[in-house]
């Protein structure tokens, strides 16, 4: 029995979505390894723990709240073939995800204003800790903006509709796991 091309891209969109699960359940397995050896270096010397998180790092967090929603969205208008709104979400989400940015880097220039750095003299584990933690997190979300600019770009070419719209799919799944990583090492950061 011969399968039709609807059933083989069925097929294709699983295969995709099972290795993104995949690639993310790695992801959160190295940042939940980084978190508690965090936790167990709590009792070094020179642990920092007069530590105020950056005030800039509440607004990313906002950022890449509403940009998971509008990623979202995005996803919900392109089901509906509805390509004027879809577009409107899929720029919000690049612009949300360059503030995201901008506030990570706003963080960093607060916390180096407060004296502390990562390493040498007046180092700290807790700094190299954070710097670690947040830099890969946004080494993972240039990943996440480029795909958003792949989506975009697919979007311009019209190769999404209410029956083809896996890309978006997958990008706002890896997009939603960028959001619940961020929440989960921000709240973390900020509470331990």
């Amino acid at each position: 029995m011969e399968m039709t091309i609807q059933e083989h891209n069925q097929r294709k969109a699983r295969s995709y979505k099972l290795l993104l699960i995949f690639a993310m359940v790695s992801m959160f397995m190295m940042f939940a390894g980084l978190t508690s050896a965090y936790i167990v270096s709590a009792s070094r010397k020179d642990w920092v723990h007069a530590m105020i998180m950056p005030p800039s790092f509440t607004f990313s967090t906002i950022a890449i709240i509403l940009g998971s929603i509008t990623f979202h969205l995005a996803k919900k208008s392109i089901q509906k073939d509805n390509r004027k709104n879809t577009t409107i979400f899929l720029l919000s989400t690049l612009a949300l995800a360059i503030t995201f940015v901008i506030c990570q880097f706003e963080g960093f220039n607060y916390i180096f204003k407060q004296n502390l750095f990562p390493v040498g003299g007046v180092g700290s584990i807790n700094i190299a800790f954070l710097y670690l933690l947040v830099y890969l997190h946004l080494a993972h979300l240039a990943a996440g903006i480029i795909s958003l600019l792949i989506i975009i770009y697919n979007h311009f070419k019209q190769k999404y509709n209410a029956t083809q719209s896996t890309g978006i799919e997958l990008g706002a799944i890896f997009w939603h796991f960028l959001d619940i990583l961020w929440v989960y090492l921000f709240l973390f950061l900020y509470f331990v």
